[in-house]
């Protein structure tokens, strides 16, 4: 469908070196898709990892401004 299509889109783009900026509240896209994750809390940003040093846990202490 839809969703897959442009998820397809989005890791061609990232193979061919393209930057990418993807805002979503799905933590299961976001580890599928994302190199980095910058999470924003209160508006602000509060910290930017790469993948392999989240889990999702983590994000979602960070998404609520608690420290893991």
């Amino acid at each position: 469908g839809a969703v897959a299509y442009v998820r397809e889109q989005l890791l061609a783009a990232r193979a061919r070196g393209a930057g990418v900026l993807l805002v979503s509240e799905d933590l299961e896209e976001i580890f599928a898709l994302a190199d980095r994750i910058a999470v924003l809390c209160g508006g602000k940003l509060v910290a930017i990892k790469p993948v392999a040093e989240w889990t999702p846990a983590t994000v979602g202490l960070a998404m609520t401004g608690t420290r893991a």
